[in-house]
């Protein structure tokens, strides 16, 4: 090339194309503000006119040898590429967003969350209920397990122990209160609410 000034974007197409790439870079440096400026235009993000000028370049290699030069200059061509490649980028985005719109949206699932969040929460305060049961003396097990768990009456629960009923009445108020402060007092239980 000749160092009495600039060379034309023709001088350096043709370098290009006898494999000359640092020819085709400085078309880049000398278009590339130009063609951005242009993109941006047409883009509906920065992020998209970057990619278009990157591929109005990738496109300018591909088609270097058969670039059209207007009056010493590439940049009509590399502006009319641009066009191109936006109106395609725009169109492909419209098919890509009628297709999604076509797509039938997924029912609605309701958060499972809460469900496991209960599941648990029962397990611990089973587990808490059968511990401090498990700690009862045996004869609140045996009123709790007629009167509560089996639902006898309490006349029925007297027959079956053959003990009064007063006596079931009052040893099943003193069993469900330790109960309560036993299950009240367990740590697992303070641990499950802790998490909640």
């Amino acid at each position: 090339m000749d160092d009495s000034g600039p060379p034309t974007d023709a001088a350096l197409i043709a370098a290009a194309n006898r494999g000359d790439g640092h020819s085709f870079g400085y078309l880049y440096d000398r278009h590339r503000d130009r063609v951005f400026r242009h993109v941006l235009r047409l883009s509906d993000s920065l992020a998209d006119a970057e990619d278009l000028v990157a591929l109005v370049f990738a496109e300018a290699w591909r088609k270097r040898d058969t670039i059209r030069v207007v009056n010493e200059t590439i940049l009509p061509w590399l502006l009319v590429t641009a066009n191109n490649l936006a109106r395609n980028s725009a169109r492909a985005k419209r098919r890509y967003q009628s297709f999604l719109a076509r797509i039938p949206h997924p029912p609605h699932e309701p958060d499972h969350a809460d469900a496991v969040i209960d599941r648990l929460a029962k397990r611990v305060q089973h587990a808490a209920m059968r511990s401090a049961f498990d700690r009862l003396s045996i004869r609140d097990r045996e009123i709790l397990a007629l009167c509560v768990l089996e639902e006898l009456s309490t006349a029925d629960a007297a027959l079956a122990l053959g003990i009064p009923a007063g006596t079931v009445k009052s040893r099943l108020s003193r069993a469900k209160t330790r109960l309560a402060a036993s299950v009240a007092g367990d740590a697992s239980l303070d641990i499950l609410r802790s998490s909640l």
